[in-house]
Protein backbone atom coordinates (compact mmCIF):
# COMPACT_ATOMS: atom_id res chain seq x y z
CA UNK A 1 0.00 0.00 0.00
CA UNK A 2 1.57 3.68 -0.90
CA UNK A 3 1.73 6.39 1.88
CA UNK A 4 -1.28 8.64 0.73
CA UNK A 5 -0.68 12.31 1.00
CA UNK A 6 -3.09 14.49 3.16
CA UNK A 7 -5.45 15.36 0.20
CA UNK A 8 -6.12 11.24 -0.10
CA UNK A 9 -6.21 10.84 3.55
CA UNK A 10 -8.79 13.51 3.84
CA UNK A 11 -11.06 12.66 0.69
CA UNK A 12 -10.99 8.95 2.06
CA UNK A 13 -11.55 9.59 5.69
CA UNK A 14 -14.72 11.82 5.23
CA UNK A 15 -16.15 9.36 2.18
CA UNK A 16 -15.61 6.52 4.72
CA UNK A 17 -17.03 8.10 7.45
CA UNK A 18 -20.09 8.90 4.94
CA UNK A 19 -20.13 5.52 3.73
CA UNK A 20 -20.30 3.93 7.06
CA UNK A 21 -22.83 6.27 8.50
CA UNK A 22 -24.76 5.76 5.69
CA UNK A 23 -24.77 1.81 5.35
CA UNK A 24 -24.31 1.57 9.56
CA UNK A 25 -27.50 3.66 9.93
CA UNK A 26 -29.38 1.55 7.82
CA UNK A 27 -27.98 -1.45 9.32
CA UNK A 28 -29.28 -0.50 12.73
CA UNK A 29 -32.57 0.57 11.68
CA UNK A 30 -32.99 -2.76 10.60
CA UNK A 31 -30.93 -4.04 13.58
CA UNK A 32 -33.32 -1.82 16.18
CA UNK A 33 -36.60 -3.43 14.27
CA UNK A 34 -35.23 -7.42 14.54
CA UNK A 35 -34.04 -6.24 18.41
CA UNK A 36 -37.84 -5.20 19.51
CA UNK A 37 -39.51 -8.13 17.41
CA UNK A 38 -37.10 -10.68 19.36
CA UNK A 39 -38.05 -8.50 22.95
CA UNK A 40 -41.49 -9.08 22.44
CA UNK A 41 -40.81 -12.83 21.32
CA UNK A 42 -38.10 -13.45 24.05
CA UNK A 43 -38.04 -13.13 28.05
CA UNK A 44 -35.86 -10.58 29.99
CA UNK A 45 -34.43 -14.19 31.36
CA UNK A 46 -33.61 -15.15 27.48
CA UNK A 47 -31.84 -11.98 27.15
CA UNK A 48 -29.83 -12.16 30.40
CA UNK A 49 -28.19 -15.22 29.57
CA UNK A 50 -27.56 -14.20 25.61
CA UNK A 51 -25.78 -10.71 27.58
CA UNK A 52 -23.87 -13.17 30.12
CA UNK A 53 -22.65 -15.53 27.81
CA UNK A 54 -21.88 -13.29 25.17
CA UNK A 55 -19.64 -11.16 27.60
CA UNK A 56 -17.69 -14.83 28.74
CA UNK A 57 -16.68 -14.90 24.88
CA UNK A 58 -15.71 -11.63 24.85
CA UNK A 59 -13.20 -12.22 27.44
CA UNK A 60 -12.07 -14.80 25.30
CA UNK A 61 -11.51 -12.52 22.69
CA UNK A 62 -8.94 -10.11 24.80
CA UNK A 63 -6.18 -13.31 24.49
CA UNK A 64 -6.66 -13.74 20.85
CA UNK A 65 -4.87 -10.34 19.15
CA UNK A 66 -2.68 -9.19 21.91
CA UNK A 67 -2.63 -5.94 20.22
CA UNK A 68 -1.25 -7.07 17.05
CA UNK A 69 -4.08 -6.20 14.73
CA UNK A 70 -3.89 -2.35 16.61
CA UNK A 71 -0.24 -2.07 15.70
CA UNK A 72 -0.84 -2.79 12.47
CA UNK A 73 -3.82 -0.13 11.63
CA UNK A 74 -1.15 2.22 13.63
CA UNK A 75 1.73 1.61 12.03
CA UNK A 76 3.17 4.48 10.42
CA UNK A 77 5.28 2.48 7.09
CA UNK A 78 4.26 0.18 4.90
CA UNK A 79 3.00 -3.23 5.92
CA UNK A 80 5.47 -6.21 4.94
CA UNK A 81 4.15 -9.77 4.04
CA UNK A 82 6.44 -10.64 7.31
CA UNK A 83 4.09 -8.43 9.18
CA UNK A 84 1.21 -9.89 8.24
CA UNK A 85 2.14 -13.55 8.08
CA UNK A 86 3.58 -12.84 12.15
CA UNK A 87 0.05 -11.53 12.81
CA UNK A 88 -1.98 -13.99 11.61
CA UNK A 89 -0.20 -16.71 12.73
CA UNK A 90 0.09 -16.04 16.63
CA UNK A 91 -2.96 -14.92 16.47
CA UNK A 92 -4.48 -18.28 15.20
CA UNK A 93 -2.61 -20.10 17.79
CA UNK A 94 -3.91 -18.20 20.70
CA UNK A 95 -7.48 -18.20 19.10
CA UNK A 96 -7.18 -22.02 18.64
CA UNK A 97 -5.85 -22.25 22.16
CA UNK A 98 -8.53 -20.61 23.69
CA UNK A 99 -11.42 -22.11 21.60
CA UNK A 100 -10.03 -25.81 22.44
CA UNK A 101 -10.23 -24.55 26.67
CA UNK A 102 -13.84 -22.61 25.97
CA UNK A 103 -15.40 -26.00 24.36
CA UNK A 104 -13.79 -28.20 26.61
CA UNK A 105 -15.01 -26.31 29.58
CA UNK A 106 -18.51 -25.39 28.65
CA UNK A 107 -20.21 -27.68 30.67
CA UNK A 108 -18.29 -26.53 33.84
CA UNK A 109 -19.32 -22.75 32.85
CA UNK A 110 -22.96 -24.01 32.12
CA UNK A 111 -23.14 -25.80 35.44
CA UNK A 112 -21.34 -22.60 37.23
CA UNK A 113 -24.02 -20.02 35.70
CA UNK A 114 -26.79 -22.45 36.04
CA UNK A 115 -27.49 -23.07 32.56
CA UNK A 116 -29.73 -25.33 30.35
CA UNK A 117 -28.54 -27.54 27.75
CA UNK A 118 -29.86 -24.54 25.47
CA UNK A 119 -27.75 -21.70 27.13
CA UNK A 120 -24.82 -24.05 26.74
CA UNK A 121 -24.88 -24.84 23.14
CA UNK A 122 -25.29 -21.22 22.57
CA UNK A 123 -22.10 -20.86 24.43
CA UNK A 124 -20.60 -23.48 22.27
CA UNK A 125 -21.70 -21.49 19.11
CA UNK A 126 -20.59 -18.06 20.34
CA UNK A 127 -16.83 -20.23 20.60
CA UNK A 128 -17.02 -21.14 17.10
CA UNK A 129 -18.15 -18.05 16.03
CA UNK A 130 -15.05 -16.34 17.85
CA UNK A 131 -13.00 -18.69 15.95
CA UNK A 132 -14.18 -17.29 12.72
CA UNK A 133 -14.77 -13.92 13.66
CA UNK A 134 -10.99 -14.04 14.21
CA UNK A 135 -10.37 -15.29 10.53
CA UNK A 136 -11.51 -11.94 8.87
CA UNK A 137 -8.40 -9.71 10.78
CA UNK A 138 -5.84 -9.71 8.08
CA UNK A 139 -8.20 -8.56 5.44
CA UNK A 140 -10.14 -6.31 7.32
CA UNK A 141 -7.16 -4.45 8.58
CA UNK A 142 -5.70 -4.46 4.91
CA UNK A 143 -9.15 -2.37 4.16
CA UNK A 144 -8.87 0.14 7.10
CA UNK A 145 -5.14 1.01 6.08
CA UNK A 146 -6.32 1.85 2.84
CA UNK A 147 -9.35 3.34 4.12
CA UNK A 148 -11.38 1.35 2.01
CA UNK A 149 -14.25 1.51 4.38
CA UNK A 150 -16.61 1.45 1.53
CA UNK A 151 -15.97 -2.33 1.05
CA UNK A 152 -15.63 -2.76 4.94
CA UNK A 153 -18.73 -2.37 5.48
CA UNK A 154 -19.90 -4.63 3.21
CA UNK A 155 -19.45 -8.34 5.48
CA UNK A 156 -21.16 -6.08 7.99
CA UNK A 157 -24.14 -5.71 6.36
CA UNK A 158 -24.22 -9.77 5.32
CA UNK A 159 -23.42 -11.06 8.33
CA UNK A 160 -26.17 -8.80 9.90
CA UNK A 161 -28.71 -9.43 8.07
CA UNK A 162 -28.36 -13.02 8.56
CA UNK A 163 -27.77 -13.10 12.11
CA UNK A 164 -31.50 -10.89 12.65
CA UNK A 165 -33.12 -13.12 10.00
CA UNK A 166 -32.47 -16.04 11.28
CA UNK A 167 -32.71 -14.89 15.42
CA UNK A 168 -36.16 -13.24 14.23
CA UNK A 169 -37.77 -16.41 12.30
CA UNK A 170 -36.46 -18.78 15.09
CA UNK A 171 -38.05 -16.66 17.76
CA UNK A 172 -41.18 -16.39 16.33
CA UNK A 173 -41.01 -20.12 15.49
CA UNK A 174 -40.68 -21.08 19.44
CA UNK A 175 -37.55 -21.39 19.02
CA UNK A 176 -36.09 -19.74 22.41
CA UNK A 177 -32.35 -19.14 23.46
CA UNK A 178 -31.96 -21.61 20.94
CA UNK A 179 -32.63 -18.69 17.71
CA UNK A 180 -29.72 -17.01 19.02
CA UNK A 181 -27.64 -19.91 18.74
CA UNK A 182 -28.41 -20.72 15.34
CA UNK A 183 -27.79 -17.12 14.04
CA UNK A 184 -24.08 -16.32 15.87
CA UNK A 185 -23.10 -19.39 13.30
CA UNK A 186 -25.00 -17.81 10.77
CA UNK A 187 -23.04 -14.39 11.29
CA UNK A 188 -19.97 -16.17 11.66
CA UNK A 189 -19.96 -18.55 8.32
CA UNK A 190 -21.53 -15.39 6.31
CA UNK A 191 -18.99 -12.65 7.71
CA UNK A 192 -16.04 -15.00 6.34
CA UNK A 193 -17.40 -15.53 3.28
CA UNK A 194 -17.89 -11.90 2.00
CA UNK A 195 -14.52 -10.60 3.69
CA UNK A 196 -12.90 -12.65 1.87
CA UNK A 197 -14.55 -11.77 -1.11
CA UNK A 198 -14.38 -7.98 -0.91
CA UNK A 199 -10.70 -8.50 -0.05
CA UNK A 200 -9.46 -11.71 -1.32
CA UNK A 201 -6.37 -12.73 1.24
CA UNK A 202 -4.40 -15.81 0.72
CA UNK A 203 -3.38 -16.93 4.42
CA UNK A 204 0.01 -18.44 5.45
CA UNK A 205 1.65 -19.11 8.48
CA UNK A 206 5.14 -18.08 9.78
CA UNK A 207 6.47 -15.93 12.48
CA UNK A 208 9.29 -13.30 12.05
CA UNK A 209 11.02 -12.89 15.71
CA UNK A 210 12.07 -9.09 14.77
CA UNK A 211 8.48 -8.38 13.53
CA UNK A 212 7.22 -9.77 16.21
CA UNK A 213 9.16 -7.63 18.75
CA UNK A 214 8.50 -4.46 17.02
CA UNK A 215 4.70 -4.80 16.51
CA UNK A 216 4.25 -6.16 20.50
CA UNK A 217 6.05 -2.60 21.63
CA UNK A 218 2.77 -1.29 20.65
CA UNK A 219 0.29 -4.36 20.89
CA UNK A 220 1.15 -5.09 24.38
CA UNK A 221 0.39 -1.74 25.97
CA UNK A 222 -2.46 -1.43 23.72
CA UNK A 223 -3.89 -4.75 24.54
CA UNK A 224 -3.27 -3.82 27.92
CA UNK A 225 -5.72 -1.50 27.67
CA UNK A 226 -8.13 -3.76 25.84
CA UNK A 227 -7.93 -5.85 29.32
CA UNK A 228 -8.95 -3.51 31.57
CA UNK A 229 -11.73 -2.47 29.17
CA UNK A 230 -12.56 -6.19 29.03
CA UNK A 231 -12.69 -6.14 33.13
CA UNK A 232 -14.48 -3.42 33.18
CA UNK A 233 -17.26 -4.10 30.71
CA UNK A 234 -17.58 -7.79 30.09
CA UNK A 235 -16.12 -9.32 33.41
CA UNK A 236 -18.60 -6.95 35.03
CA UNK A 237 -21.37 -8.27 33.23
CA UNK A 238 -20.59 -11.90 33.73
CA UNK A 239 -19.86 -10.61 37.64
CA UNK A 240 -23.34 -9.58 37.32
CA UNK A 241 -24.51 -12.52 35.88
CA UNK A 242 -23.71 -14.27 38.86
CA UNK A 243 -24.61 -11.83 41.35
CA UNK A 244 -28.08 -10.83 39.74
CA UNK A 245 -30.94 -13.09 38.35
CA UNK A 246 -30.88 -13.49 34.48
CA UNK A 247 -34.29 -11.27 34.33
CA UNK A 248 -32.31 -8.32 36.13
CA UNK A 249 -29.34 -8.87 33.81
CA UNK A 250 -31.30 -8.60 30.81
CA UNK A 251 -33.15 -5.74 32.01
CA UNK A 252 -30.00 -3.90 32.14
CA UNK A 253 -28.62 -5.08 28.31
CA UNK A 254 -32.07 -3.97 27.38
CA UNK A 255 -31.46 -0.62 28.64
CA UNK A 256 -28.55 -0.62 27.41
CA UNK A 257 -28.71 -1.41 24.15
CA UNK A 258 -31.35 1.19 23.68
CA UNK A 259 -29.74 4.07 25.40
CA UNK A 260 -26.44 3.41 22.81
CA UNK A 261 -28.78 3.72 19.62
CA UNK A 262 -26.59 7.17 18.94
CA UNK A 263 -23.10 5.87 19.69
CA UNK A 264 -24.12 3.00 17.22
CA UNK A 265 -25.12 4.78 14.69
CA UNK A 266 -22.88 7.73 14.65
CA UNK A 267 -19.94 7.36 16.86
CA UNK A 268 -18.82 3.48 15.36
CA UNK A 269 -18.53 4.75 12.40
CA UNK A 270 -16.50 7.89 13.51
CA UNK A 271 -14.19 6.00 15.19
CA UNK A 272 -13.32 3.34 12.56
CA UNK A 273 -12.17 5.51 10.32
CA UNK A 274 -10.60 7.98 12.62
CA UNK A 275 -7.92 6.18 13.96
CA UNK A 276 -6.69 4.86 11.14
CA UNK A 277 -6.67 8.73 9.57
CA UNK A 278 -5.00 10.28 12.86
CA UNK A 279 -2.57 7.67 12.82
CA UNK A 280 -1.77 9.00 9.31
CA UNK A 281 -1.57 12.74 10.06
CA UNK A 282 0.28 12.13 14.26
CA UNK A 283 2.99 13.89 13.14
CA UNK A 284 1.44 17.30 12.36
CA UNK A 285 -0.02 18.07 15.82
CA UNK A 286 -1.88 20.99 14.19
CA UNK A 287 -3.40 19.52 11.71
CA UNK A 288 -4.37 16.81 13.74
CA UNK A 289 -5.99 19.34 16.61
CA UNK A 290 -8.50 20.76 13.88
CA UNK A 291 -9.72 17.12 12.84
CA UNK A 292 -9.90 16.18 16.40
CA UNK A 293 -12.46 19.43 16.93
CA UNK A 294 -13.89 18.79 13.73
CA UNK A 295 -15.09 15.22 14.86
CA UNK A 296 -16.06 16.30 18.51
CA UNK A 297 -18.40 18.79 16.58
CA UNK A 298 -19.68 16.63 14.44
CA UNK A 299 -20.43 13.87 16.75
CA UNK A 300 -21.89 16.15 19.77
CA UNK A 301 -24.18 17.82 16.46
CA UNK A 302 -25.42 14.58 15.50
CA UNK A 303 -25.32 12.28 18.59
CA UNK A 304 -27.13 15.17 21.33
CA UNK A 305 -30.60 15.15 19.66
CA UNK A 306 -30.80 11.32 19.37
CA UNK A 307 -30.20 11.34 23.34
CA UNK A 308 -32.39 13.75 24.39
CA UNK A 309 -35.63 12.35 22.12
CA UNK A 310 -34.44 9.14 23.39
CA UNK A 311 -35.23 10.40 27.00
CA UNK A 312 -38.74 11.68 26.40
CA UNK A 313 -39.90 9.30 23.98
CA UNK A 314 -38.79 5.96 25.49
CA UNK A 315 -41.53 5.57 28.04
CA UNK A 316 -44.35 6.35 25.90
CA UNK A 317 -43.43 4.20 23.29
CA UNK A 318 -43.34 1.51 26.10
CA UNK A 319 -46.75 2.00 27.06
CA UNK A 320 -48.20 1.76 23.79
CA UNK A 321 -47.06 -1.17 22.88
CA UNK A 322 -48.94 -4.21 25.57
CA UNK A 323 -46.16 -6.72 24.81
CA UNK A 324 -43.44 -4.29 25.76
CA UNK A 325 -44.60 -3.32 29.19
CA UNK A 326 -42.69 -6.57 30.89
CA UNK A 327 -39.44 -4.11 29.89
CA UNK A 328 -40.53 -0.73 32.48
CA UNK A 329 -38.31 -2.01 35.17
CA UNK A 330 -35.47 -1.27 32.79
CA UNK A 331 -36.26 2.41 32.09
CA UNK A 332 -34.46 4.12 35.43
CA UNK A 333 -31.54 2.20 33.98
CA UNK A 334 -32.10 3.47 30.43
CA UNK A 335 -31.98 7.38 31.32
CA UNK A 336 -28.70 6.80 33.10
CA UNK A 337 -27.09 4.62 30.19
CA UNK A 338 -28.70 7.84 27.83
CA UNK A 339 -26.69 9.98 29.75
CA UNK A 340 -23.40 7.85 29.78
CA UNK A 341 -23.66 7.50 25.89
CA UNK A 342 -23.84 11.26 25.05
CA UNK A 343 -20.82 12.05 27.37
CA UNK A 344 -18.86 8.53 25.83
CA UNK A 345 -19.69 9.68 22.28
CA UNK A 346 -17.23 13.12 23.31
CA UNK A 347 -14.72 10.63 25.31
CA UNK A 348 -14.37 8.17 23.01
CA UNK A 349 -12.61 9.90 20.28
CA UNK A 350 -10.20 11.61 22.38
CA UNK A 351 -8.93 8.32 23.87
CA UNK A 352 -9.08 7.23 20.42
CA UNK A 353 -6.62 10.07 18.97
CA UNK A 354 -4.18 9.17 22.15
CA UNK A 355 -3.97 5.86 20.92
CA UNK A 356 -3.66 7.39 17.07
CA UNK A 357 -0.70 9.22 17.86
CA UNK A 358 1.21 6.32 20.49
CA UNK A 359 0.33 7.69 23.86
CA UNK A 360 -0.56 4.23 24.92
CA UNK A 361 0.26 5.18 28.70
CA UNK A 362 -2.23 7.38 29.11
CA UNK A 363 -5.01 5.83 27.15
CA UNK A 364 -3.56 2.50 30.02
CA UNK A 365 -4.09 5.23 33.27
CA UNK A 366 -7.31 6.04 32.06
CA UNK A 367 -8.22 2.99 31.59
CA UNK A 368 -7.02 1.34 35.14
CA UNK A 369 -9.23 4.31 36.79
CA UNK A 370 -11.93 3.62 35.03
CA UNK A 371 -11.87 0.08 35.71
CA UNK A 372 -11.11 0.62 39.27
CA UNK A 373 -14.05 3.48 39.30
CA UNK A 374 -17.01 1.00 37.68
CA UNK A 375 -15.65 -2.25 39.68
CA UNK A 376 -15.72 -0.02 43.50
CA UNK A 377 -19.14 2.04 42.45
CA UNK A 378 -20.83 -0.70 40.88
CA UNK A 379 -20.83 -3.20 43.27
CA UNK A 380 -20.96 -0.24 46.01
CA UNK A 381 -24.57 0.88 44.06
CA UNK A 382 -25.91 -2.46 43.01
CA UNK A 383 -26.18 -2.96 47.35
CA UNK A 384 -27.67 0.49 47.59
CA UNK A 385 -30.40 0.55 44.36
CA UNK A 386 -30.11 -3.19 43.17
CA UNK A 387 -29.18 -3.57 39.46
CA UNK A 388 -30.39 0.15 38.94
CA UNK A 389 -26.84 0.90 40.81
CA UNK A 390 -25.47 -0.60 37.30
CA UNK A 391 -26.34 2.30 35.13
CA UNK A 392 -26.07 5.11 38.30
CA UNK A 393 -22.48 4.13 38.51
CA UNK A 394 -22.07 3.95 34.71
CA UNK A 395 -23.47 7.54 34.39
CA UNK A 396 -21.32 9.19 37.53
CA UNK A 397 -18.23 7.95 35.84
CA UNK A 398 -18.28 9.66 32.65
CA UNK A 399 -18.22 13.03 34.52
CA UNK A 400 -14.44 12.09 33.81
CA UNK A 401 -14.31 13.32 30.66
CA UNK A 402 -12.56 16.28 31.90
CA UNK A 403 -9.06 14.04 32.76
CA UNK A 404 -9.35 13.19 29.15
CA UNK A 405 -9.40 16.86 27.67
CA UNK A 406 -6.79 18.00 29.59
CA UNK A 407 -4.56 14.84 29.06
CA UNK A 408 -5.10 15.65 25.20
CA UNK A 409 -4.89 19.01 25.18
CA UNK A 410 -0.89 18.37 26.92
CA UNK A 411 -0.12 16.97 23.51
CA UNK A 412 -2.16 18.16 20.48
CA UNK A 413 -3.79 21.94 20.38
CA UNK A 414 -7.49 22.09 20.39
CA UNK A 415 -10.93 23.49 21.65
CA UNK A 416 -13.00 21.34 23.67
CA UNK A 417 -15.96 23.32 25.33
CA UNK A 418 -15.92 25.65 21.98
CA UNK A 419 -17.22 22.63 19.79
CA UNK A 420 -20.03 21.13 21.92
CA UNK A 421 -21.59 24.68 23.42
CA UNK A 422 -23.97 25.13 20.46
CA UNK A 423 -25.09 21.36 20.64
CA UNK A 424 -25.71 21.78 24.32
CA UNK A 425 -27.79 24.56 24.24
CA UNK A 426 -30.28 23.64 21.34
CA UNK A 427 -30.07 20.32 23.30
CA UNK A 428 -31.40 22.09 26.16
CA UNK A 429 -34.28 23.66 23.97
CA UNK A 430 -35.12 20.17 22.80
CA UNK A 431 -35.59 18.62 26.09
CA UNK A 432 -38.00 21.96 26.86
CA UNK A 433 -40.28 21.13 23.81
CA UNK A 434 -40.54 17.44 24.69
CA UNK A 435 -41.09 18.07 28.47
CA UNK A 436 -43.90 20.77 27.67
CA UNK A 437 -45.89 18.66 25.07
CA UNK A 438 -45.67 15.64 26.25
CA UNK A 439 -47.60 16.50 29.10
CA UNK A 440 -50.46 18.05 26.31
CA UNK A 441 -50.69 15.69 23.79
CA UNK A 442 -52.13 12.27 23.99
CA UNK A 443 -50.03 9.48 23.71
CA UNK A 444 -50.20 7.51 20.63
CA UNK A 445 -47.48 6.70 17.29
CA UNK A 446 -49.85 9.47 15.23
CA UNK A 447 -48.35 12.52 18.35
CA UNK A 448 -45.63 10.74 19.08
CA UNK A 449 -43.60 10.39 15.46
CA UNK A 450 -44.68 14.21 14.56
CA UNK A 451 -43.49 15.61 18.01
CA UNK A 452 -40.30 14.19 18.05
CA UNK A 453 -39.35 14.75 14.36
CA UNK A 454 -40.21 18.62 15.65
CA UNK A 455 -37.99 18.14 18.32
CA UNK A 456 -34.97 17.45 16.02
CA UNK A 457 -36.22 20.36 14.01
CA UNK A 458 -36.29 23.20 16.63
CA UNK A 459 -32.82 21.48 17.89
CA UNK A 460 -31.35 21.69 14.16
CA UNK A 461 -32.76 25.34 13.90
CA UNK A 462 -31.15 26.52 17.70
CA UNK A 463 -28.03 25.24 16.33
CA UNK A 464 -28.53 26.94 12.93
CA UNK A 465 -29.15 30.02 15.16
CA UNK A 466 -26.56 30.39 17.57
CA UNK A 467 -23.90 28.77 15.49
CA UNK A 468 -24.51 29.60 11.74
CA UNK A 469 -20.80 30.65 10.26
CA UNK A 470 -19.24 27.85 12.16
CA UNK A 471 -22.11 24.72 11.06
CA UNK A 472 -21.92 26.09 7.33
CA UNK A 473 -18.01 26.21 7.22
CA UNK A 474 -18.42 22.78 9.05
CA UNK A 475 -21.09 21.56 5.96
CA UNK A 476 -19.10 23.04 2.99
CA UNK A 477 -15.86 20.90 4.64
CA UNK A 478 -17.63 18.05 4.08
CA UNK A 479 -18.61 18.72 0.73
CA UNK A 480 -15.61 19.64 -0.75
Amino acid sequence: MSTFDLADIKSKSVKGVVALTARTFTLQIIGFIATFFLTLLLTPSIFGVYYVVSAVISFLGYFSDIGLAAALVQKKEDLTPEDIQTTFTIQQLLVGTAVIIALLGSVKIGEFYGLNPSGVWLFRALVLSFFLSSLKTIPSILMERSLAFDRLIIPTIVETLGFYIVAVLLAFNGMGIASFSWAVLCRGILGVIAVYIVEPWTPSFGISKDVAKRLLRFGVPFQMNSFLALVKDDLLTVFLGKALPFAEVGYIGWAKKWAEVPLRLIMDSVIRVTFPAFSRIQHDKKLLGKALEKTIYGLSLTIFPISVALMFLVRPLVFLIPKYVKWEPALVSFYFFVGAAAIAGLTTPLTNALNAIGKIKTTLFLMGMWTTLTWVLTVLFIRLFGYQGVAVSIFLITFTIGIVVKEMQRVVPFNFLKNIGSAVLASFVQAAWYAVILKIVPSSFIILIPVGVLGVILYAGCVFLIDRSRLVAFMRSLKS
